[in-house]
């Protein structure tokens, strides 16, 4: 069968044309697609890069208002809002993407989540909680749990954070034992007797590492005048947790010289501090000893040990001088110097205080105290 060249000639044309046509149709629909991208868009991005947050927000503003339906540069605008301060604003962003029936369910996940950041950010607690709560089951579920506890720290509203905790600790988002513990000590602290003492036999059973519930209910006991069973719950929390002593120096001695039981105290104090020298121990251990200069030799003895600037001046102010007429202000000037060495500093902001704080008051840190004097860091 010969081969028509005819055939050849007609479709070489038709071949030409239909790639002409092809390669027209491509770039309508890059143009296309260029004039749904909005340059204020990029422009925007490009302020937001070079940390020009006025002129981004002009920009993705001028977006907004050319495609509308873009949820993506409404998240952008709502951001920048509430990074600058601006919370009505992204209030109101946030709140016009929530209207939206089209917009999808991950998408509406997200802008009830950030109008809840929103409303936290703005000091509005309230709000931001009925926010928050409506996130429950969805992806931002433990984000919001972290945010609603942080919210009910805040107010003091312990029963509620201790739901919280529990939830966050089922669901295997950390371990909140210790914090649940503590929630139940805050209640506890206004509570009637009995109540108290349940709520922290229970703080101790969620965490039996925790010196603080053993300690406030030792407290508890002596209060309701129980020294003996203080201090033999007491003598149990410093076998278990040794590296508490240092909190447990004090209500121990008081205990132990309440019910008459110095010798056990003393004996248990200096074992701990041959292992372990504190401050806090050695005064529990000068305050049992019935012999002035015996106290003394304490001092001495941690002097040596430790080059301590606490102990030297609370050897001094018993001891005769040479010159004893000086010795009320080298006492005094010695005692200024050496008072902010006997504070506690929380080791995540630093704050100082002198008393111990199971909860930072400056940066409301949980058991960010460190047992020790400044002196002794």
């Amino acid at each position: 069968m010969d081969f028509d060249l005819t055939w050849l000639l007609w479709g070489l044309p038709v071949a030409f044309a239909l790639g002409w046509f092809a390669s027209r149709f491509d770039l309508r629909q890059l143009r296309i697609e260029n004039r749904l991208a909005p340059k204020a868009y990029f422009r925007g991005l490009n302020f937001l890069l070079n940390e020009q947050q006025d002129q981004a927000i002009d920009a993705f503003i001028e977006a907004v208002q050319s495609d509308p339906d873009t949820s993506e540069l409404h998240f952008a605008l709502g951001n920048l809002f509430r990074r600058r301060g601006e919370y009505e604003r992204a209030v109101r962003v946030h709140e016009h993407l929530l209207s939206r029936a089209d917009l999808s369910r991950a998408d509406r996940h997200r802008a009830q989540h950030a109008l809840a950041l929103d409303f936290l950010k703005a000091g509005l607690l309230d709000r931001a909680e009925e926010a928050l709560r409506k996130l429950e089951g969805t992806a931002y579920e433990e984000q919001a749990l972290l945010a609603l506890l942080a919210i009910y720290e805040r107010s003091r509203d312990w029963p509620q954070a201790f739901e919280i905790a529990r939830k966050l600790d089922a669901a295997g988002s950390g371990q909140f034992a210790a914090r649940q513990a503590h929630y139940l000590c805050e209640m506890a602290a206004s509570a009637a007797p009995g109540p108290a003492q349940e709520l922290l036999q229970k703080a101790n059973k969620l965490a039996p590492s925790a010196p603080r519930p053993r300690i406030e209910l030792a407290a508890l006991l002596r209060r309701a005048g129980d020294a003996r069973g203080a201090f033999d719950l007491l003598c149990e929390l410093a076998e278990q947790v040794p590296s508490a002593m240092a909190l447990l120096a004090r209500p121990l001695t008081e205990a132990a010289l309440a019910c008459g039981r110095q010798a056990e105290a003393a004996q248990l104090l200096q074992a701990h501090y041959e292992h372990a020298p504190s401050l806090d121990v050695l005064e529990g251990i000068t305050a049992l000893e019935t012999d002035p200069d015996a106290a003394r030799g304490w001092y001495v003895r941690h002097v040596q040990r430790e080059p301590s600037l606490v102990a030297a001046a609370k050897w001094i102010a018993g001891e005769k001088l040479e010159h004893e007429q000086f010795h009320p202000d080298v006492q005094r000037a010695l005692d200024h110097a050496v008072k902010p060495l006997t504070r506690y500093r929380c080791a995540a902001c630093g704050f100082e205080s002198k008393q111990y704080f199971w909860q930072c008051p400056g940066c409301q840190a949980w058991d960010s105290y460190p047992p020790r004097r400044v002196e002794e860091l």
